[in-house]
């Protein structure tokens, strides 16, 4: 086995989510991956690959324009470019490391892009279905080209107990947090807001 090395900043996504359920950080990927993640974004939507986002799994999955409007396109492992490759080798290191210290269970993945355009918004909901609750963990990475201003709109509300926390989508930031205990929505956008939302996973039970 591997000798462990500590990482600081999984250590304090570790406590964050012990002690809060979520955790906010600034300095996951850097400057230059998330530009190049950004370009891969756009390449893809300029190309047409990205669909209107449904409600629901694959069993019950359904578009409804008065809950969620933004575009997404799945992200493909087995052919993810150069900016994905650097993308999901640092989200399997992070994985690999919450496996070991806090016995997760985490097997699987899934990741897309999502483009809200200006007017767009999802509903208070969260990330699990009734027939799957093997999502464990839910990630979201902010692509924006700038920094963001309040006005802009789209940030992102969590609900916990009795109060808010307010998650503005500033460029390079991301949001990890508990799939099956936090509500959480994308308030109305002002500007096109870019990101990668993605979830780790436990495998799901076959009965």
């Amino acid at each position: 086995m591997s000798e462990f090395v500590l990482v600081p900043m999984y250590e304090k996504v570790i406590k964050d989510l012990l002690e809060e359920q979520y955790s906010i950080v600034d300095n996951f990927f850097s400057v230059e991956e998330v530009e190049n993640l950004r370009n891969s974004l756009l390449k893809k939507y300029d190309e047409d690959e990205f669909k209107k986002a449904a409600i629901g799994n694959q069993f019950n999955e359904q578009i409804i324009k008065t809950i969620r409007g933004d575009f997404i396109s799945w992200i493909d492992e087995s052919e993810k470019n150069e900016a994905e490759s650097v993308f999901f080798d640092k989200v399997a290191h992070f994985t690999n490391y919450l496996n070991r210290t806090c016995f997760l269970g985490i097997q699987e993945r899934e990741f897309h892009y999502a483009l809200y355009p200006e007017g767009t918004f999802y509903k208070r909901h969260l990330d699990t279905f009734q027939n799957d609750d093997s999502r464990k963990l839910s990630i979201v990475c902010y692509l924006n080209d700038e920094d963001w201003k309040e006005e802009y709109g789209g940030e992102l509300a969590i609900y916990k107990d009795d109060k808010t926390i307010t998650v503005f989508p500033l460029k390079g930031r991301m949001v990890v947090f508990e799939s099956q205990l936090l509500e959480h929505e994308v308030k109305p956008v002002c500007r096109e807001r870019l990101s990668i939302t993605g979830w780790l996973k436990t495998r799901k039970l076959n009965f």
